[in-house]
């Protein structure tokens, strides 16, 4: 099966994550109703998809999302300008720069403006055109320099289907206020962006987190205010999810400062578009090709919180280079696996009252070898492990390794909670979350809700319930009883299972239907066994 062939069956079977419909319900028909694609994501998908037989889908992502991002860019520009010309109180010029600059809306020059290309569409020469107006946008706005796709002209784009594209998108309002207060533009960039990732398979997992992992994250260590560090920022889901964190609980973007570093360019540039689409700083957003081991441009940052998914088991991370780095103050990480580099570096950048929230594989939690058992024992005994939490299978639709979340917090004594020295909080999440096809799971908002208020009532945070332990799903752990089971931070391990609430007449019920079952499956069995002989006889063989 080609490349071109599987994407195909995969984008049949996929739904996309786009922002849930408000739903009070928590039933599974309820959920996937959250995730189903809208008309325009779809129709979307169908027009820029017709690129991808002449190049693959890590090549036509950018070239889509940069006429998006443009199409974006040019209606808001469009609407300052219609409301520019018709001031005729104040005289207002609309080609006055500064005009735009005092409304925070990026300058858009004629030829780089959505109405002139589109007129152009068909024309032979609207790569060229296109990447004209790309270098023009970030020669007049200094923000986007370096960062906008150009190269549109190469001979692998289909011209005439690129100009069906521009037709499509142009029939769409992305930027206008409408748009915006609709979070359109949002929508339909998570949908691109995880298309993209599924297409890409496991190399898409570089620059895209599933939503409801991230939201889960966000919800947990709850970013108000101060410093937000991304050390692997990949597409910045983790920055925008904690804007609209802020944002729905009536706080103030103002308040946080991001922090983020990824080492593939081309990864970097999506994340600077994503951010700069809703109006968040993205100057501290950084990139070099050697990653944060090797050449941290953050290090002086001490974060007030730290979420991110670093990638699984990493055994390419050049960890031979930085054996002495002052960061592994628990012990040396193995060259072979980064999971542990990973950890120590997010503790180095906590601020002593952070928190940190983050993605790893469940071996992390259990691993003995090549020191890794070590330095989770250092870890574990400095009393930074707050919470861990197993996540459900199938939410990473580019990997099956099993993962989970790890929370560290520097100040379990932190005056915002309660005083949580010496303790763990284990949350088994394997058994939530919802198919949403025969391949995929996410955690929904009642999942999140569950997972996250726990973890709230345990910190003894106001306005939630007194904190329980409940068998199967959380169970507190003094730091005694994970010491007695050799340092492994498994959630099963201490959760024990679920109660059973059946009373003993719904357990008979059960064990009359198990052996009236069991039963009639032996019966079958036997009429099968005699049917088999029967033929055997016939001809001239006996059992």
């Amino acid at each position: 099966m080609t490349q071109h062939d599987q994407l195909s069956d995969n984008v049949k079977d996929w739904k996309p994550e786009i922002e849930p419909v408000k739903n009070e319900g928590n039933s599974d028909e309820d959920c996937k109703k959250e995730y189903q694609g809208k008309e325009l994501e779809k129709k979307l998908w169908t027009a820029a998809d017709k690129l991808r037989s002449n190049m693959d889908a890590a090549e036509y992502k950018h070239v889509v999302l940069g006429l998006i991002f443009l199409k974006y860019i040019s209606d808001t520009f469009q609407e300052v300008y219609q409301e520019l010309k018709d001031d005729r109180e104040n005289f207002s010029d609309p080609e006055d720069r500064d005009e735009y600059k005092m409304r925070n809306v990026f300058w858009v020059p004629p030829d780089a403006r959505w109405d002139y290309l589109q007129r152009n569409a068909k024309q032979p020469t609207i790569g060229r055109m296109i990447d004209d107006a790309m270098d023009v946008i970030e020669r007049d706005n200094p923000s986007l320099k370096g960062v906008l796709p150009t190269n549109y002209s190469r001979p692998q784009i289909d011209k005439q289907r690129l100009g069906e594209l521009i037709d499509l998108i142009g029939s769409i309002a992305i930027g206008t206020l409408d748009a915006r207060e609709s979070d359109v533009l949002g929508r339909v960039y998570e949908y691109f962006l995880g298309q993209f990732f599924l297409a890409e398979g496991r190399k898409g997992g570089q620059f895209y987190t599933p939503r409801s992992i991230v939201r889960l994250l966000v919800e947990m260590i709850e970013p108000f205010s101060g410093r937000v560090l991304d050390p692997c920022c990949g597409s910045g889901g983790m920055f925008v999810q904690s804007e609209r964190f802020i944002l729905a609980h009536q706080g103030k973007m103002d308040d946080i400062h991001i922090f983020g570093q990824e080492s593939n360019q081309t990864t970097w540039k999506l994340c600077k578009m994503n951010l700069a689409i809703r109006n968040i700083d993205s100057d501290e957003v950084k990139w070099n090709n050697e990653g944060s081991f090797l050449n941290d441009l953050h290090k002086d940052v001490r974060a007030d919180y730290i979420l991110a998914n670093p990638p699984f088991n990493d055994s390419d991370w050049r960890g031979e280079l930085v054996k002495g780095d002052v960061r592994w103050k628990f012990g040396v990480p193995p060259t072979g696996n980064a999971n542990f580099a990973w950890i120590q570096h997010f503790i180095h950048h906590l601020k002593p009252t952070g928190i940190a929230g983050f993605v790893l594989a469940n071996g992390s939690m259990s691993s003995n070898t090549s020191n890794e058992g070590e330095i989770r024992k250092n870890i574990i005994e400095a009393d930074f492990v707050d919470c861990m939490v197993a996540l459900p299978t199938q939410l990473f639709m580019n990997t099956q390794i099993p993962a989970c979340l790890w929370f560290v917090a520097k100040d379990k004594k932190n005056n915002k909670f309660k005083d949580r020295r010496g303790k763990t909080l284990f949350i088994d999440a394997r058994s939530l979350g919802t198919m949403i096809n025969r391949k995929s799971k996410v955690l929904c908002i009642e999942d999140i809700k569950k997972i996250s208020d726990t973890y709230h009532s345990w910190r003894g945070e106001s306005g939630y319930d007194d904190y329980q332990d409940v068998a199967g799903f959380c169970n507190t752990a003094e730091i005694d009883k994970i010491r007695k089971n050799n340092y492994i931070l498994t959630p099963g391990r201490y959760v024990g299972t679920e109660e059973n609430e059946d009373d003993d007449g719904e357990f008979q019920k059960k064990m009359v239907k198990l052996t009236t079952e069991l039963k009639q499956q032996m019966e079958e069995s036997k009429r099968l066994d005699e049917e088999i002989r029967k033929n055997l006889e016939k001809i001239g063989w006996r059992i």
